[in-house]
């Protein structure tokens, strides 16, 4: 009676906190964090514990979703808030269990300045880059920093490791993360860009020499500015180290707008924008730049430029050569067949409103390659429909 009596308690702590917690919430978009959490509950097998939670948490979004279609916002919103609201507490149930059994205590740092990765799953296919894994915390990290490190969305680290906005890391702190992306374009030399997974790919001699997370231009747009990265080839023009930024009058003009301060250029140091290497491209105004912000890696969040980490830059500016081809596109959906014969489609966002029916492009992708007698049609729509930006497999 006395279990019975603590259960109830404990559970009635975690709904008022939960409600807490949502009520001073502020989110931007509450349908793709009920949809990413929803699908990251799914995938931890550790759930299957609460099936009677999990019904409820399906049955809240599935209502929402009906709401969604239909076009009533204001209902579906509410709904997938409540989606939420049951996912945190699953998830509060089982960060509770795993520090019951142990599972998540600290062990002892051994993973220098960068953070250990230990693969838990990953393809040997050249279409593939990434893997699921395990990152260990290291000494200056936070969630945002750890989330651009490894070309991940924060939600998705918060839902795969049962953290709140507010939740300090801790130094030997296991992550799990999963940054599994198809390779969208082959090349014997030179850049790939591709928009929607704000990813650079590098090849030399026909073989993907690495991948890096980058950020790029702003979604937002108006009649007055339009800092989105421009889609097109382009050739390497030039390297500079501890370049000047001359600040575009278009940016001056934002600053003033802002209130800010009005700068023409910036020197060299750690107040310049630009870090400590930038790269120009054939592409007018475009460079490809380090950075002062390497939280913002793995965002939309520039004037137009292609931001790479301080840390990744430092190896790759010297390995890039003058002249060097590239291409920025945009391929919000991705399919490929690993060398087992198991078919994957990865889906983005479309983040620059460039493409229509996605669902529509994704089935005729499959389609053209006759993959269709392959694929687990209910796996597809959902992964079309939670758009994680990591490559699934629906094959049957």
């Amino acid at each position: 009676m006395k279990f019975w009596v603590k259960q109830h308690i404990c559970t009635a702590i975690i709904i008022f906190t939960t409600v807490l917690f949502f009520a001073f919430r502020a989110t931007a978009d509450v349908k793709q964090d009920a949809e990413s959490t929803h699908l990251s509950l799914h995938r931890n097998s550790y759930s299957e514990n609460y099936p009677d939670d999990m019904k409820s948490l399906d049955l809240a979004i599935e209502i929402a979703e009906r709401y969604f279609v239909v076009g009533e916002k204001e209902s579906a919103d509410r709904f997938y808030l409540l989606a939420l609201q049951k996912a945190f507490i699953i998830e509060s149930m089982l960060k509770k269990n795993e520090e019951e059994s142990g599972e998540t205590e600290n062990e002892p740092n051994t993973a220098g300045t960068t953070g250990e990765e230990t693969v838990d799953f990953e393809t040997d296919s050249p279409r593939f880059v990434g893997r699921r894994g395990v990152y260990r915390v290291v000494k200056g990290d936070t969630l945002s920093l750890v989330a651009a490190k490894l070309g991940v969305s924060q939600l998705q680290l918060r839902s795969m490791n049962h953290l709140t906005e507010g939740s300090r890391l801790r130094i030997g702190q296991k992550l799990r993360y999963n940054n599994l992306r198809i390779v969208p374009q082959l090349l014997k030399n030179g850049i790939v860009i591709n928009i929607p997974d704000r990813t650079l790919y590098y090849f030399q001699s026909g073989t993907l020499v690495t991948s890096l997370p980058v950020a790029l231009g702003s979604i937002k747009k108006s009649e007055k500015y339009f800092w989105q990265t421009p889609i097109g080839k382009f050739r390497v023009t030039g390297k500079i180290k501890d370049p000047t930024w001359t600040v575009p009058t278009s940016i001056q003009s934002e600053m003033e707008e802002n209130g800010k301060e009005i700068l023409t250029s910036v020197s060299p140091g750690p107040k310049n924008p630009l870090g400590r290497y930038a790269i120009k491209t054939s592409i007018p105004g475009i460079l490809i730049h380090s950075t002062t912000k390497p939280a913002s890696i793995y965002s939309f969040s520039s004037h137009g430029c292609i931001r790479l980490s301080p840390d990744q830059m430092e190896t790759f500016f010297p390995k890039l050569k003058v002249n060097t081809l590239g291409e920025i596109i945009y391929k919000p959906i991705k399919l490929a067949v690993n060398t087992n014969g198991r078919v994957f489609l990865e889906v983005h966002r479309d983040f620059y409103k460039k493409r229509g029916d996605l669902l529509g492009e994704a089935r005729e992708m499959i389609e053209k390659q006759n993959l269709s007698d392959l694929i687990d049609w209910e796996k597809f729509k959902t992964v079309v429909r939670e758009k994680s930006g990591i490559a699934e497999d629906i094959s049957l």
